[in-house]
């Protein structure tokens, strides 16, 4: 019975081959805004926005002993440490054993392993509709989910 979920495991996470050329070290803390034009890994602390262009194709990573205090903005982004802010990723998030968000995603796809933590909403956008969502939408999200309960939908 659990046999087809252990093959499915390592497919969960697709390694790729990343280039950072920004490195955030565990005994590095950083104040302010990041504007990114190139990938980056955090495996300090960053308390302020992590940002990036929606045309380029730029990963954030945050690592086991990383943490992010602000909200990340990033096509893709790989979260195994902390995140204490909104995530918004054009195309995909990753959430990884032991990971911890506190506040709301939206992405294009996700993987979240055992073990992770989300405190917010998840919100899958299309690339088209990403911009024009917001709390509002959120909000409406959870009523009807919330009315389709009631209603034993």
């Amino acid at each position: 019975m659990f046999s087809k979920f252990a093959k499915n495991k390592s497919a969960t996470f697709k390694s790729t081959p990343e280039k950072f050329d920004t490195i955030i070290g565990k005994n590095t803390a950083i104040q302010g805004r990041m504007l990114l034009l190139e990938s980056i890994r955090i495996d300090g602390k960053v308390v302020g926005n992590v940002e990036s262009s929606k045309e380029e194709s730029i990963t954030v990573v945050i690592g086991t002993s990383g943490e992010v205090q602000g909200d990340i903005v990033a096509h893709r982004v790989v979260v195994a440490g902390k995140v204490a802010g909104n995530i918004h990723a054009h195309d995909r998030v990753e959430l990884h054993t032991d990971s911890l968000v506190q506040g709301d995603i939206k992405y294009g796809s996700i993987a979240i392993e055992h073990g992770a933590k989300v405190l917010g909403l998840l919100l899958q956008v299309g690339e088209t509709s990403a911009p024009n969502l917001s709390d509002s939408d959120a909000q409406n999200a959870i009523r009807k989910a919330q009315q389709a309960i009631a209603n034993g939908s």
